[in-house]
C-alpha cells in the first residue's frame, strides 16, 4: 500500500466512524423523544403543595398513555391536533400532572377531586362532594426538622367516593381555602386539589380553575428518586446522605 493511500484510507475510515456515532446518538435521541410521548415522562416535585404524598425533591415517573393523547403529550406542545386520542377519563383520587390552564407552559401536580358534573364544596374544612360530606380521620401529625426545630401538622385520611384513600395536611378550618362556595364542574373539565389543603394553589382558585382534558399530561405512577436538598449538584460527597432511599421506587397513590 503506498504511503500516500494510506491516508485516505485512514481519513475514510474516520468519517465512517464519527457518522455511525452521528447516526446512534440521533437514533437514541428519536427513541428517547418517542418513549416520553407516547409512554412515559419524568417530572420532578418543587413545591409542598402535595405533602404528605409528594416531597420538595422527589422524581417521578407519569404515564402519558393513562388518559390518551393531547397535543400536550408532544415535545413543545405542538398544535399538530386538539382534542385528545384514545381518551380515558380520569379516576376520582389520582394523582395527575398538567397544563396550567392560564400558561400551558406550567405543569402543576394534584389530585383529581371534582368529575364533570360534581358539585364540590368545602365547609369548615372537610370537603363536599356533591352534598355529602367525605369522610375524614385524624391520625398521626406530620413531623419535620427544619433546621434543628420540628413543627407538627394534623394530617387526616380522607375517604372519597369510590374509595379511595389518602392523607391531607390540614392546619386550620378557617380561611378562604376551607370556605369556599359550590363549584360545578363543567362538562370536560376535572376539579384538583393538593393534599397539603391550606398550602396549594388549586382549582378552589382562580389562578388554577378546572383543568379541561386537553390539558391532561398523565398519571402520576411512582418515584424513581429523593432528595432532601441537602446537596447540590456539585457536592457529589453530599449525595448518598442527601438521598431519601425510603422512597425510591415508591408507587404514588
Amino acid at each position: 500500500m503506498s504511503e500516500s493511500y494510506r491516508p485516505k484510507l485512514m481519513t475514510r475510515k474516520k468519517t465512517a466512524t464519527l457518522w455511525e456515532t452521528v447516526k446512534t446518538v440521533v437514533y437514541a435521541v428519536l427513541i428517547a423523544l418517542a418513549i416520553r410521548t407516547v409512554a412515559y415522562e419524568p417530572f420532578n416535585i418543587p413545591s409542598g403543595s402535595m405533602i404528605p404524598t409528594l416531597l420538595v425533591g422527589d422524581y417521578l415517573f407519569v404515564s402519558k398513555f393513562s388518559y390518551g393523547y393531547s397535543r400536550y403529550s408532544l415535545p413543545l406542545g405542538l398544535p399538530l391536533f386538539s382534542g385528545r386520542l384514545l381518551f380515558t377519563s380520569p379516576k376520582r383520587g389520582d394523582v395527575v400532572v398538567f397544563k396550567l390552564p392560564r400558561d400551558p407552559k406550567v405543569d402543576y401536580i394534584k389530585r383529581v377531586i371534582g368529575l364533570p358534573g360534581d358539585r364540590i364544596q368545602v365547609i369548615r374544612g372537610v370537603l363536599h362532594i356533591n352534598g355529602g360530606p367525605v369522610k375524614l380521620e385524624h391520625t398521626s401529625d406530620y413531623v419535620t426538622d427544619e433546621d434543628g426545630y420540628e413543627t407538627r401538622v394534623p394530617r387526616f385520611i380522607e375517604t372519597l367516593p369510590g374509595g379511595v384513600r389518602h392523607p391531607i395536611l390540614k392546619l386550620t378550618d378557617e380561611g378562604p381555602l376551607n370556605n369556599t362556595g359550590e363549584y360545578v364542574v363543567p362538562p370536560g373539565e376535572y376539579f384538583m386539589m393538593g393534599d397539603n389543603r391550606d398550602n396549594s394553589l388549586d382549582s378552589r382558585t382562580t389562578q388554577v380553575g378546572y383543568v379541561p382534558a386537553e390539558n391532561l399530561v398523565g398519571r402520576a405512577e411512582f418515584l424513581f428518586f429523593s432528595t432532601d436538598g441537602n446537596a447540590s449538584l456539585w457536592e457529589v460527597w453530599k449525595w448518598p446522605f442527601a438521598i431519601r432511599y425510603g422512597r425510591l421506587l415508591e408507587a404514588i397513590h
